[in-house]
């Protein structure tokens, strides 16, 4: 990729928000308007999970073979339009997926040059307890603006932080320098494009909780591209004529989306996100400036995946009257034979029970609880037959009405996300370039610890007079949510559509209130953390999530709807404000 002049703009579209996105997003990205990159998100928490069972199964795979599908019918248009695609399908195998690659642009006659990025692996350093599936450092985008500047039209990577994809290619074109002051800024600048870009259509009306009442079309949004400039202010935009939306509410969305604090830290910067400016640039354009940046921290995170164990699970249907009775039945029947079983009692045994039932209902379901049983042990005999067995038995001489949503089968194994923390200087971040040769990116030149940022003033309160009249409403009635999940922890970011709003926000929406409206995050650690240029409030709810995304320990496992239960919780709301 070619430097760009002064006052040049990069266009780089985004293609893919998880493993298993829209299939076709990446023709309808190449085809659909202008672009200079193009890139792709396959990775997760839970991704790394199954490409780690993957690899278990056959050492050659590890990556995200839809990529590769992808490429069949498309990997043409890239090439002759000039779009280079940056993507860390590589998962747990880059070298393995740049050769298919490689492979198929052979098999298609095309003289695509191919690139990838590995070294985050760090299963074989050891160090990380038993049973460890993978072991996964968060590289930045050094090593893609390395591939690049190469001539790279295909850049793979392994674990990469989701921005690094877009941050990457920004610096090949614009050439910032992360030791100068105003090439952190620039840089910071784009991490915050990349982390809007990076969940595909939630930055254009997807997930989006005003999208019925602002009447966005989202059946099938287009999928989001930033023009970046060379000081690192970006638009958020979107193709003409795709679906969905680009506001000023859904990049706010987005931003909150799977975030904490001010300091949102990366292995190139470490991006201030209360520094961050959004306004309205035309239809569905959104300017992004103002972004400053840090030094990054001297460590790389590192994720670990382990199996746990195994689990299953079974949820009776209670319908009508006496539900608690009908539970408090079922449950001691289980209890008993749990406790007598030959291969003892699973290690543990949780139970829910959720009122989902109502009174008089004129549709079967709607009269109807839900008791879920999950158990989890490391022997997976322990909780298979001898659970599923159980509650089968139980079909003829139990509550009345007695059924369950599904048959329960055999246990299933289940894994572990763990965070680790390794010096960048041990971790061999190397970029393999189209000809075969292997360079190393020089390290960050400064780093800086990260230390938590002193609150913000908050806004001045509404005075006494606009709180007198209040009204019972859903908080959602004048502010929206997003939620998502980090390891056992989840965020649930908040926000206000305009000013006044926001200085109720600021003042009601305290920790002590969030547990009140969310009983489940009573006996947790909350913490809560203000943006006021977003208007937002920041909540970060540890253990939540149990282990994480793949134990499976809620029946949101990845709190994606914490946000939306959180605004249909009712609280006494200011009549101006409705």
């Amino acid at each position: 990729m070619s430097p760009a002049p002064d006052g040049g703009v990069l266009r780089i579209g985004n293609a893919s928000g998880f493993y298993g996105d829209r299939f076709d997003a990446v023709r309808e990205m190449l085809t659909g308007g202008e672009l200079d990159v193009l890139t792709g998100d396959y990775l997760a928490e839970l991704t790394m999970l199954i490409l780690g069972r993957d690899r278990m199964r056959d050492p050659g795979l590890g990556y995200a073979r839809t990529f590769l599908r992808q490429l069949e019918d498309t990997l043409g248009l890239a090439v002759e339009r000039g779009v280079p695609l940056v993507v860390n399908a590589g998962g747990l195998n880059p070298a393995g997926l740049a050769g298919a690659v490689r492979e198929l642009a052979a098999g298609l006659g095309l003289p695509a040059r191919v690139a990838h990025v590995e070294g985050d692996d760090v299963t074989a350093r050891g160090g990380w307890g038993g049973g460890v599936l993978t072991a996964n450092a968060y590289l930045g985008g050094a090593g893609i603006t390395a591939c690049l500047e190469a001539g790279a039209d295909v850049v793979v990577t392994g674990r990469v932080t989701d921005a690094a994809l877009v941050t990457g290619a920004a610096a090949a074109r614009f050439g910032w320098d992360a030791g100068d002051p105003a090439g952190r800024d620039a840089l910071a600048g784009a991490v915050v494009a990349g982390h809007v870009l990076e969940c595909g259509t939630q930055a254009t009306g997807g997930n989006y909780a005003f999208f019925a009442s602002e009447g966005i079309d989202v059946r099938r949004p287009g999928f989001p591209l930033a023009e970046l400039h060379r000081d690192g202010s970006s638009v958020i935009t979107k193709h003409p004529g795709t679906g969905g939306a680009v506001t000023v509410g859904t990049v706010t969305a987005q931003l909150l989306y799977e975030t904490a604090g001010a300091r949102y830290a990366g292995p190139d910067v470490t991006a201030r996100l209360d520094t961050v400016r959004l306004r309205a640039d035309g239809e569905d354009r959104v300017r992004i400036e103002g972004v400053r940046g840090e030094p990054p921290p001297p460590a790389l995170k590192v994720g670990l995946t382990r199996l746990g164990g195994f689990r299953n699970e079974v949820t009776f249907v209670l319908t009508g009257l006496d539900v608690e009775a009908k539970a408090a039945l079922v449950r001691e029947q289980m209890e008993d034979r749990l406790d007598a079983a030959p291969g003892g009692r699973p290690a543990e045994v949780h139970w829910t029970l959720a009122r989902t039932d109502r009174a008089d209902a004129p549709v079967q379901e709607e009269a109807s609880a839900l008791l879920r049983l999950v158990v989890r042990d490391a022997d997976a005999d322990r909780v298979g037959r001898a659970v599923s067995g159980a509650a089968v038995e139980l079909a003829l001489g139990s509550y009345p009405g007695f059924h369950v949503t599904a048959p329960p089968g055999k246990g299933a194994p289940y894994g572990v996300f763990e965070t680790a923390y390794l010096d960048a200087a041990e971790v061999p971040h190397t970029a393999i370039l189209p000809d075969g040769r292997r360079i190393a990116p020089p390290p960050p030149r400064a780093t800086r610890s990260l230390e938590p940022v002193a609150e913000p003033p908050l806004p001045e309160p509404l005075p006494q007079e606009s709180l007198k009249a209040t009204r019972r409403a859903p908080l959602g009635a004048v502010a929206g949510a997003r939620s998502g999940d980090k390891g056992g922890s989840a965020n649930i970011g908040v926000w206000a559509r305009d000013e006044r709003t926001w200085r109720w926000l600021a003042h009601t929406l305290t920790t002590d209130r969030m547990r009140e409206l969310l009983p489940e995050t009573a006996a947790l650690p909350v913490t809560r953390h203000v943006l006021p240029g977003l208007r937002a409030l920041n909540f970060v709810i540890d253990r939540i999530l149990g282990e994480g995304v793949a134990s499976q320990a809620r029946f949101d496992p990845q709190g994606k709807a914490l946000g939306e239960w959180l605004r249909s919780r009712r609280i006494d709301v200011p009549e101006e404000l409705l």
